[in-house]
């Protein structure tokens, strides 16, 4: 995005030659390349913005981990060919990365352009950009509003403001969250239009976003859908270079909490105009402690941006003949303590994965930095290794797990007069994973009824809190209006969390999987969303006796009374859940019923998981 207008290249394979060149005969006209001409689908002139093949995003990757390359191996890198000759490694690097301004090839050396244009910082210019979406997966969901701010010589000189008509409803949760309604949005222009307005105000300068691998996974979503080609390098992100700016000085570097610390005079509030002007007034503040450390030029201030290199890239022997199959993991010490449990489906690459360029969560950070040795158990399913990799946590208390360092597993909420409180005595209410949480919703029940609380899972007080909200909002107390949506928020969750436990303790059913020797089924018995018993099952009449032991712990388990659940056992049903609602393919969910357990054993194969489930009677108590 430094060099200008360019164009990307367009590679061509046959299968006799398997040769490559670039379509260099451009016309001078961008316009012209974006409407009308019919070959406008192998260009990419973009109001200055350079677009690039996935394959050279994957060299560029390779070339800031490793440095500069031999001809050979960057074309190894390029084209995933084990063979190639010097001379025609040379020539289709020079052919193919000729219109990318990012790799220069040198002779028979690759490597990064270092010549790129980098003004000084009180001399550059950014694009600070925001995306409001209708949800957090750019594969599903969709940009519903654009907002980006100019920022010139450290001052904000300009800025752009869109709605975006998504294609689809917008989602209740991010309609209360953003103030979005589906009504303006069918008015808005299309996601293509919107895109190539933001991209002629953008130019050719640096884009910069807070989070930007979340706006740039969106924003590069479309421009594949659009132009088939992503963005040459990625936006600056305020939030990894407020990371490294002050290291020691804030605990959370979230759009909120760096404006509030640095005093910004614009309030981020989940629209997007008002968030891309904090984030480019945060900026500015960032830029200034980055000339305080002597960071002068553009280059310099990505540089403090960019991930360090992790000390732990050197310890990836350790995992060195990890299986490819499902299993538990632990990361020991020098003295053998164990620092971290996981569990993976694919083994390997999981492990694998803790050792490259991304950092991972502080703790886990540093237990990766104390690491002298990963033990594995290869088990023989997903879901397997999920309820092994919770007793383990429980057991042995990792320090860097999320779940052993939280001090309140869980909370209840308890009537007090006419108001509710905080508990760890376990009641119906509840239990809730987070305190805060629960001290708002406890907040909103105040002065509930005695039949709001009765009806709590229809909504309770819901329907006269709102009303109640509705009239603040009227009568302009915003401040007010803001405490009473927060706890309007957090009821609404404990009451979706209330209804989801209630259906989950009606499931019963036999979770069938695979076991880790062949031949062998393992069936996890679930009575009232619990697993109760685990019996292995081979072909044979032997089967049908583990079956019915199963069966009668199940029974036993129907006849106990039904006491208020305990956070672990909320934990352990929550965990089962997920496997039944969305079931890896391996794993065959059937009723609690001898003949059809002992029939799918027998069959010897586990059938789909999905075609074993619609025959279970009382789908509804699995349904979302």
């Amino acid at each position: 995005m430094y060099s200008g207008t360019l164009v990307s290249p367009t590679v061509f394979l046959t299968a006799s030659h398997c040769t490559a060149f670039l379509a260099a005969d451009a016309p001078a006209s961008p316009s012209a390349l974006l409407f009308g001409l019919p070959y406008e689908h192998m260009f990419a002139f973009i109001y200055g913005v350079q677009l690039a093949l996935d394959s050279l995003d994957r060299l560029v990757d390779t070339l800031e981990e490793r440095g500069p390359l031999t001809a050979v191996e960057a074309a190894r890198a390029l084209f995933a060919t084990h063979s190639i000759s010097d001379g025609l490694a040379c020539s289709l690097l020079e052919e193919v990365t000729a219109g990318d301004s990012r790799v220069a090839c040198t002779g028979a050396t690759v490597s990064l352009v270092g010549g790129r244009a980098d003004p000084l910082l009180e001399e550059a210019e950014f694009v600070v950009f925001d995306l409001e979406t209708t949800g957090l997966s750019a594969a599903r969901n969709r940009i519903c509003e654009v907002g980006a701010v100019r920022v010139r010589g450290l001052e904000l000189v300009g800025s752009f403001e869109s709605l975006v008509n998504p294609g689809r409803a917008l989602p209740e949760q991010i309609a209360r969250l953003t103030g979005l309604r589906d009504a303006e949005l069918r008015r808005a222009p299309a996601a293509a239009t919107v895109l190539k307005r933001f991209l002629r105000f953008a130019g050719d300068d640096l884009l910069v976003a807070h989070n930007a691998r979340f706006d740039q996974r969106f924003l590069e979503a479309q421009l594949m859908s659009v132009h088939g080609r992503r963005l040459s390098e990625p936006p600056l992100c305020t939030a990894a270079l407020a990371r490294r700016l002050l290291e020691g000085r804030i605990r959370r570097v979230g759009l909120a909490s760096l404006a509030h610390f640095f005093g910004v005079p614009t309030r981020p509030c989940h629209r997007a105009l008002p968030d891309a002007e904090a984030t480019a007034q945060v900026l500015v503040h960032l830029i200034g402690l980055a000339q305080e450390l002597g960071a002068r030029r553009l280059s310099e201030l990505r540089a403090l941006a960019a991930p360090r290199k992790r000390r732990v890239y050197d310890k990836r022997a350790l995992v060195r003949g990890a299986p490819t199959r499902p299993g538990v993991y632990l990361f020991r010490d020098r003295r053998g303590q164990v620092l971290y449990v996981g569990r993976a489906r694919d083994l390997r690459a999981r492990l694998r994965s803790y050792f490259r360029s991304e950092r991972q969560r502080p703790s886990v950070e540093a237990a990766l930095l104390a690491l002298d040795r990963v033990e594995w158990r290869v088990l023989g399913s997903e879901l397997e290794a999920a309820l092994e990799e919770l007793r383990l946590i429980r057991e042995l208390q990792p320090p860097a797990n999320s779940r052993s360092r939280r001090k309140e597993h869980g909370v209840y909420l308890k009537r007090r007069g006419d108001d509710f409180v905080v508990t760890k005595i376990a009641t119906e209410l509840g239990p809730i994973g987070s305190r805060r949480r629960a001290s708002l919703a406890a907040r909103a029940l105040a002065s509930s009824t005695t039949d709001e609380v009765e009806h709590l899972l229809d909504g309770g007080p819901l329907p006269r809190l709102r009303a109640r909200l509705a009239g603040l909002a009227e009568s302009l107390r915003y401040e007010e209006a803001a405490r009473l949506r927060d706890r309007i928020e957090a009821l609404e969750q404990l009451v979706e969390r209330l209804r989801r436990l209630e259906r989950l303790r009606t499931l019963d059913v036999c979770l069938l999987a695979p076991a880790v020797d062949p031949g062998i089924r393992k069936a996890f018995f679930v009575c009232r969303g619990r697993v109760c018993a685990a019996r292995s099952l081979r072909a044979g009449p032997e089967a049908r006796l583990e079956i019915e032991a199963g069966l009668a712990v199940c029974r036993a388990a129907q006849d106990a009374s039904a006491e208020p659940l305990t956070p672990e056992q909320a934990e352990d049903i929550l965990l089962v859940d997920g496997f039944v609602r969305r079931p890896p393919p391996e794993l065959a969910v059937l009723p609690l019923d001898a003949v059809r357990i002992t029939a799918q054993v027998l069959s010897g194969r586990l059938r789909p998981a999905q075609t074993a489930f619609a025959c279970c009677p009382g789908r509804s108590a699995y349904d979302d």
